[in-house]
């Protein structure tokens, strides 16, 4: 990590274009008006200068290099060029000639990647970077990471991750992606790196390895959380085994990288993989009978606090692959016994993977102040608690798969094991196809109502999305159909309201109206899952205004009118 400089990013001459595509071979020729060429002479670049990168051809503006990726048409490009494009990146040519280079190479992403790093003047070498991925527990294990090193180190850490980011240590936006696109994220680490941070806490999808996202990017410290099932889609990843592929590559990218050892034979892949790049490695895990670099007790119960105690081993921290007898047989050293403000005992092993994050990029083991501020996070619209007047108990989270939602619904049956849980939930469209018999199969294991609504339904018809979910969980309904179920929770209630308030009011309703019944003597637990802080919902290719879960669940657990059922949409 170099020292950092003041850069705003702002200029890169055609000629370095050409050099940095060729340097790293994904040049395929230049082509200018008819020319085709790889000579730089030729490819007329002297005094063509770029001050804008864009991939978005509706913003652009005078001297503007388009980088042309996804769904780009052709007959996009002429009406780019009047606004001030002056050079464009592709991977096929565009039909119309242009006086303008066109930079054809064999990766769009990779190239708009590396170019991106040069045009803002390399931040990523000014920051530590702590990358996290996983199927599910990535954003809240961000955030309690990102508190610990905040703390560490005087509040000089920036974050990037699917609910917000923040770049100066105060000023919190909402994000747009789970890891932003190449172009923006360079901009986002070059104005935290101008801001003072010293470290970056980013969470990184399959897709964004997938793509390219991160391509040219090497992590300080990598984190591979758990991996189950989820993205499986013709537009995502054909197969499971593309996905974790995809998640491995986190190994590659990470000069130290931290994993779970309790996922089985995927821990072992992970370690052979990491053995086979010879990546120095620790590990963690909640399970007494699986040892591990860093270990966490399991959840009791003390003062009316639930608490894990998390030891460290230092000699085998990042110390090559540690054999399960090395791990057996080194003393280990007590980090600190703690409790969460986040709801759940499957977030202890977020916490602990955090704590073990922080502690492998450099945090002092000692530092119990710093260590302790993983227990203060809370994370918008991940297992936020409401309770009604009337005694209704809600939880607001993102669970949006089989493997989180199965999570939460044992929680819920541990925390409340007599209660009538009732959840809500819908499934994106157009991707993720594999998400919505999941979450089917989830309830009918262990709900007692389901009730399907809308969720982001984009181009996809809702009424369809909502059969894919409802109708198996309709055939899984009963212990007769569906041995994993247990007789005594008797059939699953399957409804479908495709407008999202009136199936949050449909669910308050019903509660209360059990409440009120002369066998009422059921707790009652609401489940609204899948959009936690979003305010927005995607119907027909457009954003609709939505006044997010937490804010719907709120009002009506306060006794205030439900703000969503004025919405048209």
């Amino acid at each position: 990590m170099s020292t950092a400089t003041t850069h705003v990013g702002g200029r890169i001459t055609g000629r370095t274009v050409f050099a940095l595509l060729s340097s790293h071979h994904l040049l395929r020729e230049v082509i200018n008006g008819k020319e085709w060429t790889l000579d730089p002479e030729n490819a007329c670049l002297k005094g063509v200068t770029y001050s804008l990168l864009s991939y978005d051809s509706r913003t652009v503006q005078p001297h503007t290099l388009l980088f042309c990726k996804g769904n780009f048409k052709p007959e996009y490009l002429p009406p780019a060029i009047a606004q001030g494009v002056t050079g464009y990146v592709s991977e096929s040519e565009i039909a119309t000639p242009t006086a303008i280079p066109g930079f054809i190479v064999s990766n769009v992403y990779h190239a708009m990647a590396l170019i991106a790093q040069e045009f803002y003047g390399h931040p990523e070498r000014d920051l530590k970077i702590i990358a996290i991925t996983g199927t599910k527990g990535k954003t809240t294990t961000a955030y309690m990471t990102h508190a610990i090193l905040a703390h560490a180190t005087g509040n000089r850490c920036a974050l990037m991750c699917s609910e917000a980011d923040c770049l100066d240590g105060h000023t919190w936006t909402p994000s747009i992606l789970t890891t932003p696109e190449s172009i923006d994220m360079m901009r986002m680490m070059r104005e935290a790196v101008n801001n003072g941070m010293r470290d970056l806490v980013l969470e990184v999808s399959s897709q964004a390895f997938k793509i390219g996202r991160v391509f040219g990017l090497t992590f300080d410290v990598g984190a591979f959380l758990n991996i189950s099932p989820d993205h499986i889609s013709p537009i995502e990843h054909p197969t499971f085994e593309d996905y974790f592929f995809c998640k491995r590559k986190m190994i590659a990218a990470s000069r130290l990288f931290v994993y779970n050892a309790t996922l089985g034979d995927k821990s072992r892949l992970i370690t052979e993989n990491a053995a086979l790049l010879e990546k120095p490695t620790a590990t963690f895990s909640m399970d007494p009978h699986i040892p591990a670099t860093f270990m966490g007790s399991a959840p009791q119960t003390v003062n009316g606090k639930r608490v894990s105690t998390f030891t460290d081993r230092p000699r085998l921290r990042t110390d090559g692959h540690a054999t399960a007898a090395d791990v057996n047989s080194t003393p280990a050293t007590t980090l600190g016994t703690f409790d969460l403000s986040i709801q759940g005992d499957f977030n202890f092993e977020n916490a602990l993977a955090a704590v073990a994050l922080s502690v492998t990029a450099g945090v002092d083991p000692s530092d119990h102040d710093s260590l302790a501020a993983v227990s203060h996070v809370t994370v918008p619209g991940r297992m936020q608690e409401f309770v009604s007047t009337d005694g209704i108990i809600s939880y607001v989270d993102y669970a949006h798969n089989y493997a989180s939602l199965t999570v939460l619904l044992r929680f819920i049956r541990r925390r409340y094991p007599h209660c009538y849980c009732t959840v809500i939930t819908g499934s994106s469209g157009g991707k993720a196809f594999d998400r919505r018999e999941g979450m089917a199969r989830a309830a009918a294991h262990l709900a007692n109502r389901f009730i399907v609504t809308q969720d982001d339904s984009y181009f996809e018809d809702p009424h369809h999305i909502a059969a894919q979910i409802a109708d198996p969980a309709r055939k899984l309904a009963s212990h007769d159909t569906n041995p994993e179920r247990d007789p005594s929770l008797g059939v699953l209630d399957v409804r479908v309201e495709n407008r999202r308030g009136e199936a949050i009011q449909m669910a308050y309703d019903l509660a209360r109206h059990a409440l009120k019944s002369p066998n009422g003597n059921h707790q009652q637990v609401i489940l609204v899952i899948g959009k936690g802080d979003e305010k927005w919902l995607e119907i027909r290719g457009r954003a609709v205004p939505w006044p997010s879960d937490i804010t719907v669940v709120k009002a009506i657990s306060e006794g205030k009118p439900n703000p969503a059922l004025a919405l048209k949409y």
